[in-house]
């Protein structure tokens, strides 16, 4: 087994509450192992760009903890491997920038942290002879291989007190009320803050919905007295024969951004009942502000893990959230793979025994 004495960490994809934590982790656990670390900037930009690099102690870390964002910075910008990279010193291809870096800063492993896309770059990094350990990380709770990813209850906590407050002013006017969550091509967050907040319909992907069926629920629901209607929407929710809405199509090795379902639905279910409705799109606060108690301790444990993995030379793994332990799983099982909602998950049908409708 290699003696590990320095290592590299980096946060790529978009922001997540926790990324601080698990860099503190890292920091802490490696220094205390006697293994230095080098903070990556923007991603594997800081293994692009030698000014992108800079050692971290503990002093370093020191009130983190409780930081959104991420404190090495992040990029999300689609393939890194499609086209050559301009840098000071000429042009050069991503990958072999990259691998070349390594070498000359002489780091012994990485720590990636990171959602799917990161978790892809990174596998082909290993492929190629980078020792690494990878770190899940998505508020869409949406990577294979793992229960849960911090971020996600942070996410799902917030939506919800926007629920809870949607309510108020909901009853008050008897309207409908619309709220388009996060999520991409999965409905995790949708469901849990939907049913944390006493949603009355919860539109996700993975059940393409029937706007009539979700109307008529409405109507029912004034017909026995209850004039307001809390409708949770995930952004990649579809009617049946429809798609998702897009922001953005996909372009340039970038994946397109959803977005906009939630505004046709309030504009279609204001024509089907009659009634005043109103929509609001929570969008990057979800991934904002400081990172709940639960993601904390578990973006902390997925850093410790990772440096432990990494000195016992177990590369090319993801660390994963099996309750009540985390555990190695290869990155070749992950990659590339989208977890979604079952449709027979408890707590979505324990919603539908409550009486939500899915609009199916």
């Amino acid at each position: 087994m290699p003696t590990i004495k320095k290592i590299g960490v980096l946060t790529g994809g978009g922001d997540a509450p926790g990324l601080n934590a698990v860099i503190r982790a890292v920091v802490k656990a490696a220094y205390n192992a006697g293994v230095q670390v080098v903070g990556l900037e923007d991603s594997f930009d800081g293994l692009i760009y030698p000014e992108k690099s800079r050692i971290l102690g503990p002093r370093d870390v020191t009130g983190i903890l409780r930081l959104g964002g991420t404190v090495l910075g992040t990029v999300n910008r689609g393939n890194p491997f499609a086209e050559p990279i301009q840098t000071p010193e000429g042009t050069f291809d991503y990958g072999d920038r990259v691998i070349e870096m390594f070498q000359k800063m002489e780091l012994d492993a990485l720590v990636c942290i990171g959602g799917d896309g990161t978790l892809a770059i990174s596998y082909e990094f290993y492929k190629k002879g980078i020792p690494l350990v990878c770190v899940p990380k998505t508020i869409d709770n949406d990577i294979m291989g793992t229960t849960s990813c911090f971020g996600f209850d942070t996410a799902v906590s917030f939506a919800t007190e926007a629920i809870d407050r949607l309510h108020t002013t909901a009853e008050a006017h008897r309207r409908i009320m619309v709220v388009e969550v996060m999520g991409r091509y999965a409905g995790w967050i949708a469901l849990h803050s939907g049913v944390a907040g006493g949603a009355d319909v919860i539109l996700v992907p993975e059940i393409p919905y029937d706007l009539e069926r979700v109307a008529q629920c409405i109507r029912d629901r004034d017909a026995w007295g209850a004039r307001f209607s809390i409708v949770v929407v995930a952004e990649g929710a579809h009617a049946k024969d429809g798609k998702s809405a897009l922001l953005e199509e996909a372009h340039g090795g970038y994946a397109e951004r959803l977005g906009g379902e939630g505004i046709s639905c309030a504009k279609r279910l204001g024509e089907l009942t009659g009634k005043e409705t109103r929509y609001v799109v929570l969008g990057h606060l979800q991934r904002g502000g400081t990172p709940t108690a639960f993601d904390r301790t578990l973006a902390t444990r997925f850093g410790g893990k990772a440096v432990e993995l990494i000195l016992k030379g177990q590369f090319g793994k993801m660390v994963a959230n099996h309750p009540p332990d985390l555990v190695p799983v290869p990155l070749g099982e992950v990659v590339g793979k989208i977890k979604t909602v079952p449709l027979d998950y408890d707590l979505l049908l324990t919603a539908r025994a409550l009486g939500v409708s899915f609009g199916d």
